[in-house]
C-alpha cells in the first residue's frame, strides 16, 4: 500500500509517516517505481511507534532514540553511566523529556 493510503490507516498524515522513515521507526521497502509499498508489518510498526508517542507524551524522535538505546550497547551503556552520574534529587528523565516534547512542538507550530 502506498505512503497515503498507509497513513489514513494508521491514522496520521504521509508528512509524519515519511519522518517515522527517516527515522527508522518504520522501513517499507521500494517498489520498481521507487514508491513505498507498506505492508502489514510497517502498519502494525507505525501504529505501535503513535501508541507510544501517545501513552508517553514523547516525540518521535524519542522512540527512535530509545529503539537505539535497546539496540546498540554502546548507547546502553552511556545512558546507564549518565543515569549512576546524574544528581539525585535533580530532574529526572521524564521531566527532560516533557521539556523536550514542548520545544518540539513549539518548533512544527513555528515551522507550519
Amino acid at each position: 500500500m502506498r505512503v497515503g493510503d498507509a497513513a489514513r490507516e494508521v491514522g496520521t498524515s504521509t508528512r509524519m509517516l515519511r519522518y517515522a522513515e527517516q527515522l527508522g521507526l518504520v522501513t517499507p521497502p521500494r517498489t520498481a517505481a521507487g514508491y513505498r509499498d507498506y505492508g502489514e508489518r510497517d502498519l502494525r510498526a507505525a501504529a505501535a511507534a503513535l501508541e507510544l508517542q501517545g501513552r508517553y507524551g514523547v516525540t518521535p524522535a524519542a522512540v527512535a532514540f530509545g529503539l537505539r538505546a535497546l539496540e546498540d550497547p554502546e548507547v546502553a551503556g552511556s545512558l546507564r553511566q549518565l543515569a549512576r552520574l546524574r544528581r539525585v534529587g535533580g530532574p529526572g528523565p521524564v521531566a527532560v523529556l516533557d521539556f523536550e516534547t514542548a520545544k518540539a512542538r513549539r518548533l512544527l507550530r513555528l515551522a507550519s
